[in-house]
């Protein structure tokens, strides 16, 4: 590995991280098989409340099968809250809502929010547009239901980091251009929202933990199809980077880490929000690397744990 000046409390756990090559689909099943058993090792997050986690079934889009969503909602409310749609990471060809049950649990527990998590259909064996099409489903269901979920629906968020980034990034668009529901606020956690991969970061990070460009390739290739990866027909709703008109999106927070292929699209997403007058704040993360924030004991992971939970209060009006 390329000698990266991460930061020193990140660096001992770096070889306890599920990273696996992902080169070819046998290889993909394997890191699915990895990432599922990491996860139970992992600390789940007991709430300081109780919150009442139940799984449901969606209607899909356009009579595509049913997608199946988790709802954490905390017991104490008597009126309505905000409500946040949470998408999963996993470079669009992994993970699932049980990969994120104690964000999510942690985001209900400490913003006293109802939480609203997909477990869209992954690639390849669901390309785009399913993924992104089985989130806008959930959001719309979100806004539909909201009087009986308790979400006020003039609060009504979207997040989801890494490949979730890209997809909550896919989704508001979607909401914007499809006249969808009312978005308040968006939170795009070290966003994949770049097919053609010409940034500096990701020419330059070929060996990074966790994330590297050659996994970044495999990801738009399975989610795109072969062949498709930086053509010119590539959709927006797909890679967000390709959207020529970013105005009218609701306030947002973009994040980066900064020995992450994915630094440099995200930095220029939220440039590019910013001069289309969307109200952008960026943070970066000295030392890091993509998928840090599994690294719980550090003091930079927990700033960005801690700055996460503030953005989602404030955007959210939690």
């Amino acid at each position: 590995m390329t000698d990266y000046a991460f930061d020193p409390e990140l660096i001992p756990w770096i070889d306890v991280l599920p990273d696996a090559p992902m080169r070819t689909y046998e290889e993909l099943l394997a890191t699915r098989a990895q990432m599922s058993e990491f996860l139970v090792q992992m600390p789940v997050y007991e709430p300081g409340q109780p919150i009442d986690v139940r799984d449901e079934l969606i209607p899909g889009p356009d009579g595509a099968p049913d997608v199946r969503v988790r709802i954490y909602t905390p017991r104490s409310a008597d009126e309505p809250r905000p409500g946040l749609v949470y998408i999963h990471g996993g470079g669009f060809v992994s993970g699932d809502i049980d990969t994120t049950d104690t964000f999510c649990l942690t985001y209900a527990d400490k913003l006293g929010i109802v939480v609203v998590s997909v477990d869209y259909r992954l690639a390849p064996e669901t390309p785009f547009p399913g993924p992104v099409e089985d989130c806008y489903a959930a959001l719309v269901w979100t806004a539909n239901k909201a009087t009986e979920l308790g979400v006020d629906p003039a609060r009504i968020g979207v997040a989801g980091a890494s490949a979730g980034g890209g997809l909550a990034a896919g989704t508001v668009l979607l909401a914007r251009d499809r006249g969808g529901p009312a978005i308040v606020f968006q939170h795009l956690g070290i966003p994949e929202l770049d097919d053609r991969l010409e940034t500096e970061s990701m020419r330059e990070y070929a060996d990074t933990p966790l994330w590297n460009s050659p996994k970044a390739a495999f990801s738009w290739d399975s989610y795109l199809g072969e062949g498709k990866r930086g053509t010119a027909d590539v959709s927006p709703y797909a890679a967000p980077a390709r959207a020529t008109d970013l105005s009218g999106l609701p306030p947002t927070v973009v994040t980066v880490c900064q020995f992450d292929p994915l630094r440099d699209e995200g930095m220029e997403y939220a440039r590019r929000l910013s001069q289309a007058n969307v109200p952008t704040e960026l943070r970066g993360y000295p030392g890091t690397f993509h998928g840090s924030a599994a690294i719980t004991k550090a003091a930079v992971t927990q700033r960005m744990a801690a700055d996460e939970l503030d953005d989602l209060r404030r955007g959210l009006g939690a």
